[in-house]
């Protein structure tokens, strides 16, 4: 598998790390021409630092996936014009920030006969694909309702000379924190339609556009009924990502700061699980993030590419999210 990035971020870095691993990376790209040649130097690959050139560049070595690693807001562009030169692609979350760049993705790779692969690498975390099977498989009964908490800390440096913050290329904390949590209820409970909801922005008013806190009552297609708490207020520290879900047989908690852990279990005729060591979570000095389940995405990439495997989360799976997403937004009490 012939791989090319753009964005050569920290993200960036960690798509390159499972990219040797899986394929071969044989370029990358970033207006950071520091960023760029810097990863570059590092895999022994050339740097460019615009996607046209990259595309040019690349167009006669038979590459079969790019992986865009850029800021929100240009995923739709840079995933639209890899699509119109042939190209596979491979999106970070979210797959986009409006519905509109979504499905004109979407509408792009259809024509152009291409997939678009969408990064949801919480949907691996053993405590999730566990809690998953025991609700396609009955064990909890009917499912009643489900409580999202993530309760995280973005500070004041986390915003400094960043993208991040800003409407047009970060989009909102739904959006850049919170879109895995939003993907999960999504994959777990089917899909989320209705929902109220309130949001202010308490202690990030000099480097974010949008709302640090926000709370949702929703109601799912099955009529099942939940919340979605989200802070990036938690003093000083990350405290907690949990899914809770309550069923006619039991009820069951995963947790920790990034879903990592079973917390609670009460479920008739079950009394432990026992899980597979997941990977670590992502480390960022200030904060940890999710757990860095990259190897599980491009292993199914490659899978899927060699004409091998299912696809386990695809440009439409993406595109609900952004969809459910901009509804929850929409639906904020003004």
């Amino acid at each position: 598998m012939k791989n090319i990035i753009i964005g050569c971020g920290r993200i960036g870095e960690r798509h390159a790390k499972h990219i040797k691993t899986y394929g071969h990376l044989m370029a990358v790209c970033d207006i950071d021409k520091e960023a760029a040649n810097r990863l570059a130097k590092k895999y022994k690959v050339p740097s460019y630092y615009s996607i046209e050139e990259m595309l040019l560049g690349v167009k006669d070595l038979g590459i079969d996936l790019i992986s865009i690693c850029t800021p929100n807001g240009l995923h739709a562009e840079h995933t639209i014009k890899s699509l119109e030169n042939g190209l596979n692609v491979l999106c970070e979350k979210p797959l986009a920030i409006s519905v509109n760049q979504a499905s004109e993705m979407l509408r792009t790779a259809e024509h152009f006969n291409k997939r678009i692969f969408a990064v949801k690498q919480n949907r691996f975390n053993p405590p999730v694909m566990k809690l998953k099977s025991l609700i396609e498989e009955g064990v909890l009964g009917e499912i009643y309702s489900i409580q999202l908490n993530c309760f995280w800390n973005r500070n004041e440096d986390y915003y400094k000379n960043t993208w991040k913050g800003s409407i047009e290329l970060d989009g909102g904390t739904l959006y850049t924190q919170f879109s895995h949590f939003i993907d999960l209820l999504i994959w777990l409970n089917g899909d989320i339609i209705d929902s109220k909801g309130f949001a202010e922005n308490f202690n990030h008013k000099n480097n974010v556009e949008f709302e640090d806190t926000c709370c949702f009552i929703i109601r799912f297609k099955n009529n099942s009924i939940g919340t979605i708490n989200c802070t990036i207020n938690s003093y000083s520290k990350n405290m907690e990502g949990s899914i809770t879900v309550f069923g006619s047989n039991g009820t069951i908690k995963i947790g920790g700061q990034y879903l990592n852990t079973i917390d609670y279990l009460d479920i008739n005729g079950i009394e432990e699980i026992e899980l597979p060591e997941g990977n670590s979570a992502n480390n960022y000095g200030t904060y940890v993030g999710s757990m860095s389940n990259h190897d599980k995405v491009y292993e199914n990439v490659k899978e899927v590419l060699d004409g091998k495997g299912i696809i386990t989360t695809t440009g439409f799976e993406g595109y609900d999210v952004v969809r459910v997403i901009e509804n929850l937004y929409n639906s904020i009490c003004k």
